[in-house]
């Protein structure tokens, strides 16, 4: 059991950690399969996960006219495009990137808590970092991938670049009682840029950008890897 900081009222504050903690998942979309399951049975329960070279675009991109078309061609290329269930936008995965993922139970509704389910997230992984030697903080970033107010960033204002990304989805699940009402499970997810190759990543995303007609453009410089931060060989970074 690891315990995490308790940024809003009934929050869990200790999650389950498998160990090994990091596991593979050669499917991006089914990372976090059994975590809900777990939640739904009542735990917190946490999951570090890498997945191989791929990008996730949310089912809401489907609108763009190329779409369908350019995700086969990209999958012929050797980078599937995977389609997610939350908002946002367009986030890579691939080697140098690891995820973190909680699942937990709550019978709060989602206009009240989704701030704080994203605060306790970033409020992890700040601590996390800052075991590092990095300080981090969350903002948008303007320029970056899937932009939001809860970007993990190092810097602040027009200096700021994004280290992690954050999302959460929730899902209604009746209550083991037997109760007419719901309940749900959350799960907060964040994107922790550690080792990638920055450039390769954005010029990927740039050209699924362009060929599918979104008109979103991002920026290499508006985004900074755990490795550029860290001041101890990078070889470290993973076991850490």
């Amino acid at each position: 059991m690891n315990d995490v900081p308790q940024t809003g009222a009934a929050l869990p504050s200790r999650f389950f950690l498998p160990v090994p903690p990091l596991r593979f998942c050669s499917d991006a979309m089914r990372a976090e399969e059994g975590l809900f399951r777990a939640a739904a049975a009542g735990q917190a329960v946490a999951q570090l996960w890498h997945a191989p070279l791929s990008l996730v675009a949310p089912v809401s991109y489907r609108r763009f006219a190329g779409f369908a078309q350019v995700c086969q061609d990209f999958a012929a290329d050797g980078c599937p495009v995977l389609l997610r269930k939350s908002g946002g936008g367009l986030v890579p995965q691939g080697p140098g990137i690891i995820n973190l993922s909680l699942a937990y139970p709550t019978d709060r509704a989602f206009g009240d808590a989704a701030e704080d389910v994203y605060r306790h997230l970033c409020g992890i992984l700040t601590d996390g970092l800052a075991q590092l030697g990095i300080a981090t903080g969350w903002q948008a970033v303007a320029g970056s991938f899937c932009d939001g107010r809860y970007n993990l960033a190092c810097g602040s204002g027009a200096q700021a670049r994004k280290i992690a990304g954050t999302a959460q989805y929730w899902r209604a699940v009746p209550y083991a009682d037997g109760r007419r009402e719901r309940r749900h499970i959350v799960l907060a997810h964040a994107l922790l840029l550690v080792d990638c190759d920055l450039l390769a990543a954005h010029r990927l995303a740039n050209e699924f950008e362009s060929r599918s007609g979104t008109g979103r453009v991002y920026q290499v410089d508006k985004t900074v890897s755990v490795a550029q931060c860290f001041n101890a060989p990078v070889a470290q970074l993973v076991a850490k």
